[in-house]
């Protein structure tokens, strides 16, 4: 099988149901963020990490291309059987939160991102996750999309918003606050 079938080259791709759709579409635009973000994933896994971190992120690298998978298909014309998220992916993603919280100093004032190259792309990876789930929250307003794909891109970002403070503690970087000025 080649990898190119030259059936893209006027701007249009399939979805799963075959389903002809602009590579523009919103539905199109969702699952292709999700898949940055999952890359994006793979780039923090490859820095020198703790084993848990690593074993975390490639569970959620696989939810993420079940998410991505569910994006891409056609709600009313696919008939293909495609893996479903869980409620339990979603508790996952909060269970190691609050692990990751237990050892992390209270959050006393919003911090800005940077301290180390691994926080600065786990927090690069939260934006992009916060922009997938924006362009979530668009589609379900036009189109039928389940509902654990929005919940677990939200706990998806907050996650990875504590994995960067506990990344932050692990490098022994510095949390720096954000001062917001006040005067001119």
């Amino acid at each position: 099988m080649k990898i190119y079938t030259k059936k893209g080259d006027t701007g249009q791709t399939s979805l799963i149901g075959g389903t002809r759709v602009p590579k523009s579409s919103l539905r199109i635009e969702c699952y292709g963020t999700v898949d940055e973000l999952n890359s994006y994933l793979g780039l923090i896994r490859d820095h020198q990490i703790d084993p848990s971190s690593i074993e975390q992120l490639l569970i959620i690298q696989d939810r993420l291309f079940t998410l991505g998978s569910m994006l891409a298909s056609d709600p009313e014309k696919s008939k293909m059987k495609l893996p479903p998220l869980f409620p339990g992916d979603i508790e996952n993603l909060e269970n190691w939160i609050d692990e990751m919280d237990q050892s992390l100093p209270e959050m006393k004032f919003f911090v800005l991102p940077g301290g180390h190259i691994v926080v600065s792309h786990t927090h690069v990876a939260r934006c992009i996750c916060r922009r997938a789930e924006r362009l979530v929250v668009d589609l379900m307003q036009t189109a039928p999309v389940d509902p654990l794909i929005e919940s677990y891109m939200n706990r998806l970002s907050d996650y990875l918003f504590v994995l960067s403070r506990k990344f932050t503690q692990d490098f022994n970087a510095t949390e720096i606050p954000w001062h917001p000025k006040m005067e001119g």
